[in-house]
């Protein structure tokens, strides 16, 4: 079995044992593309970056749509300079307005793009360099903007960490909605004004 899987990884060159083994469990190899397409339903997936996310956008643009899913694009396009908080701000509307159901957000580190975007009623913005951050993040916390370095992550990892993200789903179980509730309460209390940072 553990051939099987790091086959379908793309980490082990095919043998006749993992045929075997694929025959055997009935195993079905799919591209990236049919992977991302096994979801319930298309997702509408708004995508934003400033100069140092550029780099990155296009590639991931390229996967989701291949995947059946549409993009709302929300700039930048260019790798001019230009200011993280305008393209965070940009998703949220977005996703708050109804317009996209999740959103993905490059910048150079995914930090600064993160903290804004989180300063959003309503979005729940994770950095996620790592693929069971990434589903985990969905899964248990409702994540609902994923955020990436793109000066961090290389391309494929990039593309393996949308891939987790896109096919998570929250779980509903009742300790995930106690704690999600709890952060909700939290945002009430903030949009409410009760906290006075000066």
């Amino acid at each position: 079995m553990a051939a099987a899987i790091e086959f379908l990884a793309g980490t082990a060159s095919y043998s006749d044992v993992t045929e075997e083994i694929i025959k055997k469990f009935q195993l079905i190899l799919l591209s990236d593309e049919e992977a991302l397409r096994i979801m319930p339903e298309s997702q509408k997936i708004a995508l934003g970056c400033d100069h140092g996310g550029f780099p990155l956008k296009q590639r991931i643009r390229t996967l989701i749509e291949a995947a059946g899913h549409t993009v709302v694009d929300c700039g930048t396009d260019s790798d001019c300079s230009v200011d993280y908080p305008d393209f965070a701000l940009k998703v949220g509307e977005v996703i708050a307005a109804g317009q996209a159901d999740r959103g993905i957000l490059l910048c150079g580190s995914g930090v600064g793009i993160s903290v804004a975007a989180n300063k959003i009623p309503g979005i729940r913005a994770g950095v996620c360099h790592d693929t069971y951050s990434a589903h985990q993040g969905v899964e248990h916390d409702d994540m609902n903007v994923l955020c990436l370095g793109a000066r961090i992550v290389g391309e494929e990892l990039a593309v393996e960490l949308v891939k987790a993200y896109i096919a998570a789903e929250f779980t509903h179980e009742e300790r995930h909605v106690r704690r999600l509730n709890k952060v909700l309460e939290i945002e009430r209390r903030a949009t409410s004004g009760e906290f006075q940072v000066s």
